[in-house]
C-alpha cells in the first residue's frame, strides 16, 4: 500500500453477481458492489436495527477478478479489504467526472452464519505486477482521463 491511501474492511453482501470483464491487454477485471448494513443492539426494545445501507463499488484484477467472478454470486456475504481510490476522467462530452471506489486485494466468503466450501488451487502469479494493482497492460484503466473501471 502507497503512502496516503485509505485502506478499507467492509463485511457485506454482493448486490449482483460479478461483472467479469477483460481489458485490450487481457488483464481480468470483476466489478461488483457490496452493501454494508450496520446493526446495533436496542436494549430498551431488545432487538436488533439495521441502520443506513451503503453501496461501495468495487474492483478487483487479475487473477483475483477470476476467482471472485468464478466463486461469488449475488447475495453471498464476504468480507473483503482493499484502498479508497478516487477516480477522476472526462466523459466523450468533455464533462469532468469523480468517483470513490474500492479496489480490492483480497476478499473471501463470510463464515460467520453459513458454512462454505474451499477448493484450494494454486496456479500462476497471484497478485499485481509491478507496484501499481491498477495498472495494465494496453489500457488507461485508473488513468486521469480515462473511464474508471467501476
Amino acid at each position: 500500500m502507497s503512502f496516503g491511501e485509505t485502506p478499507i474492511t467492509l463485511v457485506g453482501n454482493l448486490t449482483d453477481d460479478p461483472e467479469l470483464k477483460f481489458t485490450e491487454g487481457g488483464a481480468a477485471l470483476a466489478k461488483f458492489t457490496i452493501a454494508v448494513t450496520p446493526r446495533s443492539f436496542d436494549r430498551t426494545s431488545n432487538q436488533w436495527k439495521d441502520g443506513t445501507t451503503a453501496f461501495y463499488r468495487c474492483a478487483a484484477w487479475r487473477q483475483l477478478a477470476e476467482h471472485v467472478a468464478e466463486s461469488l454470486s449475488k447475495g453471498s456475504r464476504v468480507v473483503a479489504t482493499g484502498r479508497m481510490r478516487q477516480h477522476d476522467w472526462t466523459t466523450d462530452q468533455g464533462e469532468k467526472r469523480s468517483m470513490l471506489a474500492v479496489e480490492v486485494d483480497d476478499i473471501g466468503a463470510s463464515v460467520r452464519f453459513t458454512t462454505v466450501t474451499v477448493n484450494a488451487k494454486r496456479t500462476g502469479q497471484s497478485g499485481p505486477v509491478g507496484n501499481d494493482p491498477w495498472a495494465s497492460t494496453g489500457t488507461t484503466a485508473g488513468g486521469a482521463d480515462a473511464e474508471p473501471p467501476f
